[in-house]
């Protein structure tokens, strides 16, 4: 069993001797040669890259490239593929320094590299979870994971054979197996949490409007049981398929639904709640939404769920009772909307770092596996990837990770990341001049932009938002991960060298990975915030959005006490912390620090220009007052904050995040 700890250690010495390319100088290797202390693996700078577009690949071709890309580019990058339509791979790629080859057909590169891996390891189409099995094993093994038909085109070998090996629809027994038979072989220097397969949407689907909310509702004021009938939908040779959206899409309040029952011609024919396990035959796909804790299913934004109902045959009426509220869409066809097919993304760097691939909800028998998987690694080993069950799977998951001294790297749609990895961009580590301010008697906000945290919205997501010309019109802070500078540095050089005046970086949650600091053991935690301060002071950062969500205590926000905060202190050079608190009523100072929780005015502009005036209702004018706004990074755009900040008028004043607590400060003594 290779720990990180003697991984990283030793790394230097075998794995550069056995010419595996994986770049971790250890923490004590680093300190001695005055080096920056490497979290995650790097695999080398890319000289010449072969380069080609996958985003119209089927899903299982793209998870044979992506394993392939793995294997190939452990020794050295030389893959890098375009992921999507929109072409924001290509933007980060003159970043690589790379000459580039460019191909039409990127199924042809398999030939081409077919020489350097074994041949292929062959997973389940019965069973979903044996495709993470095989990225595994395909890291173990120097191969790719394929269906027995690819092996078979591409005349590759067969390493390893998944089919029958695994019972249909028992997850906890695959990575049972995995845990037992796998893991010792595997490197520890982190975990992968990857879904094994992903929905795609079916072209030419016709869909139906049924009902949808105009009007903004969040606070479930309008929940009723509605009554859908589906009948223009029979016979349909599928079924009837019932698809539920976000009417509106920007402010976080889509459609929410509790239990739903089903009748063909007066008789239920089903009645369940989501989330249990009568749901599970009727729930076409859920992998947009997710379960809340009254009993519901709900989604957001983009984010939608679909229902699939089968009415005995001669049925003439088919009807759904929904009990439903918030912002919904809801539609329905008679056409299967999606297929199945391999997750893809991210499994080149968990091949090449011979990362265990896991997908294990955080709850239940599954949950307990988790706890168990957690426990066999050190403290501050990274998780990359994501959960299932995204907000109620995100809480669940990094409060479990956190108990356990593993911070979460959110890095499930994060591309070519053996390759950004590597690079030889330039990270600044010199914290920014603040601009000169004087305290008045004003209301100062700061506007902090989240998911930072995230990796694959700092290469994706927040590209676009970086490219909005309305960008540096108002101050902001945008939120980074301080990690970038190990898995992707020219992403973070870039956002430093093409800053404005006005665009401040700082420190996602909660450091240098996100994590629930409240969660850990004293002397993990310990660990973390070195870990943080490291990371921190080789990207010029000194503030930093944090989280502190408790749930083995209940649900909701906890403030960060005296031991939390002394820990930041003492181990970083953090001059200030935003808490995620919505309400904006905290602001405290524990072992020193000045601690202050932000306020989320949720709607447009316009809405959160009124949420912010309400908010100062009681504010005498007699003195400064400080106001930590949030904004949503999956909804808003740098054009509207501009247009926000042209609605704010005396007595606000927006500043960015370091004047914002250097006025704090004066405004304290």
């Amino acid at each position: 069993m290779v720990s990180r700890r003697d991984f990283l250690l030793t790394n230097g010495t075998i794995l550069a001797a056995a010419g595996l390319g994986l770049g971790l100088p250890g923490p004590a290797a680093a300190a001695a040669q005055g080096g920056p202390t490497r979290l995650l693996p790097s695999f080398g700078r890319a000289t010449r890259l072969d380069v080609a577009d996958v985003s119209t690949l089927h899903g299982d071709d793209q998870l044979l490239l992506t394993t392939l890309q793995g294997v190939v580019n452990r020794r050295r990058p030389r893959l890098y593929f375009a992921y999507d339509a929109s072409g924001l791979d290509l933007r980060w790629l003159p970043g690589t320094g790379a000459d580039v080859t460019r191909h039409d057909n990127a199924l042809d590169l398999i030939g081409r590299y077919r020489s350097e891996v074994r041949g292929a390891v062959l997973h389940d189409p019965e069973v979903p979870d044996s495709v993470n099995v095989a990225t595994t094993l395909a890291g173990l093994e120097n191969a790719v994971a394929a269906t027995a038909e690819q092996a078979a085109r591409y005349g590759l070998k067969v390493v390893a054979d998944l089919r029958g090996r695994f019972a249909a629809g028992d997850p906890h027994a695959v990575y049972r197996w995995q845990l037992d038979n796998l893991f010792p072989r595997c490197a520890h220097t982190l975990l992968a949490g990857l879904p094994p397969t992903r929905t795609v949407k079916v072209d030419g689907v016709r869909w139906r409007e049924i009902a949808r909310e105009p009007n903004r509702v969040r606070d479930s004021s309008n929940r009723a049981v509605r009554t859908f009938d589906l009948s223009t939908e029979l016979p349909g040779p599928d079924g009837a398929f019932l698809r539920f959206q976000d009417s509106l899409g920007d402010d976080g309040w889509g459609a929410s639904v509790g239990r739903i029952t089903v009748r063909a011609d007066g008789q239920e024919i089903a009645s369940f709640a989501p989330g249990t396990d009568a749901e599970a035959p009727y729930l076409f796909d859920g992998l947009n939404s997710s379960v809340g804790s009254d009993g519901n299913r709900f989604c957001d934004g983009g984010g939608y769920f679909i229902y699939r109902f089968t009415a005995p045959a001669g049925t003439t009426r088919l009807t759904v009772d929904a009990d439903l509220w918030n912002q919904y869409l809801v539609t329905a066809t008679t056409t299967s909307p999606t297929r199945v097919e391999p997750f893809p993304y991210f499994r080149d760097y968990a091949v090449a770092s011979r990362a265990m691939v896991v997908w294990l909800p955080p709850s239940g028998a599954t949950g307990e596996l988790l706890d168990e998987v957690f426990s066999r690694v050190e403290p501050t080993t990274p998780y990359c990837g994501w959960f299932s069950n995204d907000v109620a799977g995100e809480w669940g998951g990094v409060d479990r990770a956190s108990q356990h001294g593993v911070e979460v790297v959110p890095t499930d749609f994060y591309m070519n990341g053996t390759v950004h990895a590597g690079t030889g961009a330039k990270v600044s580590d010199r914290v920014r001049p603040r601009p000169r301010a004087t305290l008045r008697k004003r209301v100062y906000l700061t506007l902090t932009v989240g998911e930072g945290d995230n990796i694959q919205y700092c290469q994706r997501r927040m590209r676009d938002l970086w490219d909005d010309p309305a960008r540096g019109e108002v101050p902001v802070n945008w939120t980074v991960s301080p990690l970038l500078a190990d898995i992707g540095p020219a992403l973070l050089a870039h956002y430093q060298r093409t800053a404005t005046a006005n665009d401040l970086l700082i420190c996602g949650p909660s450091g240098a990975g996100y994590t629930y600091p409240g969660s850990w053991p004293q002397e993990a935690l310990d660990a973390y915030t070195r870990l943080t301060g490291s990371f921190l002071r080789r990207t010029g950062m000194d503030l930093v959005y944090a989280y502190n969500q408790r749930l083995q205590e209940g649900n909701g926000w906890v403030p960060f006490d005296e031991r939390i905060v002394r820990s930041y202190r003492d181990h970083t050079p953090l001059r200030g912390i935003i808490q995620s608190w919505e309400t904006g009523d905290l602001r405290i100072r524990p072992a020193g620090l000045p601690v202050i929780g932000n306020y989320w005015p949720q709607g447009n502009a316009a809405e959160y220009r009124d949420g912010l005036v309400k908010h100062i209702e009681d504010w005498d004018g007699n003195g400064p007052l400080f106001i930590a706004g949030a904004v949503n990074a999956w909804n808003w755009t740098p054009s509207d904050i501009a247009e926000l900040g042209e609605l704010l008028t005396d007595p606000f004043e927006v500043v960015r995040g370091d004047t914002f607590f250097e006025l704090m400060d004066r405004a304290a003594r």
